[in-house]
């Protein structure tokens, strides 16, 4: 197949890119060498929406709070977060660079493509894509399966709390509540874009409104409250995991923070169908990171001040059954009013985040799955490409739904198999950030053309901090977490992340290199 200008279409994703003003989003996604399938219907805000309501700082704190009390506890936490949101940013900035150059639902995987050119394209897009895709179903199963735990929560402090005789879910009831939750996002991300636009706006409304609601209603109902030197001066060693360490304490109380910010990819997959792409792309990746900075600190600062014993809080025979936050909820208002009804409704309000997180989670999977199954990435992959009459990719949604609930059943078995997968949401995903920006300022250091957001002449620093920043916590966040080491208390993610690894490099070796020859286009005129 041949070019407008001679040039062969196979070649034609590892062409330079001219970016002419002007150009329509169709016509630069024919640049790029595809035609337009899916509704292109978002606006900047609707592209920021589904961005900010996966980032969502009330699903990540909340969940993983326990942690940042156990390693550091408020020092940790209030200190820890902007640096790690700084730094996330930097990444962020390097991303959205990237982005608009090369606006596609493929997002990582094409842009490494692009980057390190015809020779090493096939080879680079393939580990990327699938550390993106592994990574974004996996965060897909933590945020639904932290919303199935949330629930049995919120069921046992009605029923009277765990010292009260109040009802405790097994773990098949977890599971179902799993199941159910699933179902229902690929429900309504079968829908037509506009709906799931306006869903995407509402979840961002509500996440924001939530965090201002939480961060000054909580410390204001709680009888008693932290003083500010315990906010910002207490650092809490009595972590029960033989870990002594400051240091090695705080680099473990970092997590809860990476943790939470990360799903920011979905922009970029989200550019096919957003109006200017190669600007609102960008800026849906770093509004949705910076906006979730501020008030996820805010939310931090706000919880924290109501933290007066930290051992009970993450005692195993609280009310809560030592999920933190609900226990500091539930307490706040059983202390003021004699009832901790309040609380649950506070509880129920970060459901109905981590609902629309996990939303807007499927949507941003769908994308990834339907770009990677066009290139011929995915076993079955004519079907999983294929869109409906509405222009939603109603295949791939349902096969990430299907295989998120897959991968929460590792939970039956055990917790620590179910952390080891999900430890794959950080640092699988990271490193699938990762991948595109070190082609950028390495191989494609003097051949990348930039789009309309660009660094100018930072660009190549930043993307080396973010690099450098990614490379520092794959190792960090691999580090045992509790000592001595047994098999219930090592850290999996080392495990989770390399057999990943493993697996796509012999699939590379044994099958896939004879017949994946990167991004794929499916349209005659790649060029203008």
């Amino acid at each position: 197949m041949e070019t407008g200008i001679g040039i062969s279409a196979d070649l034609a994703p590892y062409l330079p890119l001219d970016h002419e003003p002007n150009v329509t989003d169709d016509a630069r996604l024919n640049q790029l060498g595809y035609k337009q399938e899916l509704s292109r219907s978002l606006s900047a805000i609707a592209n920021f929406s589904v961005t900010f309501s996966i980032i969502s700082v009330i699903t990540g704190l909340t969940t993983m709070y326990s942690t940042g009390l156990t390693f550091g506890g408020p020092v940790t936490m209030v200190y820890g977060w902007p640096i790690v949101g700084v730094l996330t940013m930097i990444v962020g900035l390097a991303m959205a660079e990237i982005c608009s150059a090369y606006p596609t639902s493929g997002g990582l995987y094409f842009w490494s493509a692009r980057l390190c050119g015809n020779e090493w394209g096939p080879v680079v897009s393939w580990f990327t894509g699938w550390f993106n895709i592994v990574g974004q179903w996996a965060v897909t199963t933590s945020v639904d399966f932290s919303l199935a735990q949330l629930i049995q929560v919120i069921i046992l402090l009605s029923t009277g709390g765990k010292n009260g005789g109040g009802y405790e879910a097994s773990k098949y009831v977890v599971i179902a509540f799993h199941g159910a939750i699933l179902s229902m996002h690929a429900i309504i991300n079968s829908l037509p874009i506009s709906v799931l636009s306006f869903f995407g706006q509402l979840a961002a409304v509500w996440n924001l409104l939530g965090v201002v609601l939480l961060m000054i209603l909580i410390p204001s109902v709680a009888t008693e409250r932290a003083s500010a030197k315990f906010v910002f001066t207490h650092f809490n060693t009595d972590n029960g995991e033989g870990i002594n360490s400051k240091v090695y304490i705080f680099v473990l109380g970092l997590l809860m923070s990476q943790y939470t910010l990360t799903g920011y990819d979905a922009s970029a997959h989200m550019t096919e169908e957003t109006k200017n792409a190669d600007k609102n792309g960008p800026k849906g990746i770093i509004s949705a990171i910076g906006i979730s900075i501020i008030f996820g600190w805010g939310y931090l600062l706000g919880i924290t001040f109501a933290v007066t014993d930290i051992p009970y809080l993450l005692s195993e025979d609280n009310d809560a059954g030592g999920y933190a936050i609900a226990e500091i909820f539930y307490l706040a208002f059983k202390n003021r009013y004699g009832s901790g009804v309040g609380g649950i409704i506070c509880l129920g309000v970060i459901g109905i985040a981590i609902f629309f997180c996990g939303m807007s989670s499927v949507t941003s999977n769908s994308r990834m799955v339907y770009a990677f199954s066009r290139d011929g990435a995915m076993p079955l992959s004519s079907l999983w490409h294929k869109v409906n009459k509405q222009e939603v990719p109603i295949n791939a949604v349902w096969l990430s739904a299907f295989i998120s609930f897959c991968m929460a059943l590792t939970s039956l078995g055990s917790l620590v198999a179910f952390q080891a997968m999900v430890s794959i949401a950080t640092i699988g995903l990271y490193i699938a950030y990762a991948l595109p920006i070190f082609f950028r300022v390495s191989l494609a250091r003097k051949s990348f053309v930039p789009g309309p957001f660009n660094l100018g002449r930072y660009g190549v620093v930043v993307g080396w901090i973010a690099v450098l920043w990614v490379a520092t916590i794959s190792v960090l966040f691999s580090l045992p977490v509790a000592y001595p080491v047994t098999s219930e208390t090592l850290n999996y993610t080392p495990v989770a992340v390399g057999g990943l690894l493993v697996i796509t490099v012999s699939w590379w070796i044994v099958s896939a290199r004879h017949w994946f020859t990167g991004p794929i286009t499916n349209i005659k005129n790649t060029r203008l």
